[in-house]
């Protein structure tokens, strides 16, 4: 059930990616998404006009006389949200978790996505897939999807990336395009899969972190800290600059990842501007798609 505050929650996330949506849809989504080119619709007889290299050789041999192929252009894509909902989700030293954060930049771009007539999908995961919502077209089913990531309670705390992209692959039998929205935590090796995935669709990381993630405060003293998906203890009373460099170092190799996958990687800062890095995202996306 829909509750009154549940309800104001998706009016003001509505509210608050639709000022930012023109941002995306004014010429950027369109230019770096394409669809997936020519699709074969049907036979017709051959005229002088059209290219020999078009004829159907089988066609016109049962029916004696050259027919053609006939293509139409593609234009509709679908776009798929791979949101991850472990514990580590609800970690924000910010106003808001890394959970609001995804379900803003599923939102954003889901609706970027609607306004462009393409289908969207979503997969939420932990340790296994929580939730997924075939691709659809509609802002009704776009609401849905945001009402989902709002509200819906995983079954599951840890994580399986490995298990999501082997899922999401397949499940998608046309090319797509693919949002893996995570702070790509996971103590299990996804390379392969990634990879794999990336052959087939057009995958984009959208990497959460937090601010202390990478920079942990120096004047801290020693702390003690919770596994959110394990709930092991560990006693932190070492200098403060060796975790920073150890969560530095992870950072880096999520990174190695992406890159060698090649899949695009888009860091987005819990609790900081989300639009600035997709914007610079599509930026770089359009000034390759142009050579």
């Amino acid at each position: 059930m829909l509750t009154q505050e549940l309800a104001a929650q998706i009016r003001l996330l509505e509210i608050r990616t639709d000022r930012l949506v023109e941002e995306i849809t004014g010429g950027a989504y369109r230019s770096v998404f394409k669809g997936r080119g020519i699709e074969f619709d049907e036979v017709r007889e051959y005229t002088m006009e059209d290219d020999v290299r078009m004829i159907d050789w089988n066609v016109s041999a049962r029916m004696g006389e050259p027919y053609v192929k006939k293509f139409i252009e593609e234009r509709e894509l679908t776009v798929m949200f791979m949101v991850d909902i472990s514990a580590s989700g609800s970690f924000g030293t910010a106003a808001r978790s890394k959970r609001r954060t995804a379900a803003e930049l599923a939102a954003l771009l889901g609706f970027s996505a609607g306004k462009n007539g393409d289908k969207v999908g979503l997969m939420m995961f932990s340790d296994k897939i929580e939730l997924y919502l075939p691709p659809r077209s509609g802002r009704r089913h776009s609401l849905r999807m945001i009402r989902e990531m709002l509200a819906f309670e995983p079954e599951d705390k840890k994580t399986d990336i490995k298990l999501a992209l082997s899922e999401c692959g397949r499940l998608l039998k046309k090319r797509s395009i693919i949002f893996l929205i995570s702070d790509l935590i996971d103590d299990k090796d996804y390379s392969a899969e990634l990879k794999l995935l990336s052959k087939r669709h057009d995958v984009i990381a959208l990497k959460i972190s937090d601010p202390v993630e990478y920079d942990w405060p120096e004047a801290l003293p020693p702390v003690e800290l919770e596994d959110a998906e394990s709930g092991e203890i560990i006693n932190f009373d070492r200098d403060p600059s060796l975790l920073t460099a150890a969560l530095r170092s992870s950072q880096l190799e999520r990174e190695k990842i992406c890159r060698e996958a090649r899949v695009d990687l888009v860091n987005v800062e819990n609790g900081g501007d989300i639009l600035k890095p997709l914007i610079q995202f599509f930026t770089r996306r359009r000034k390759r798609c142009q050579h």
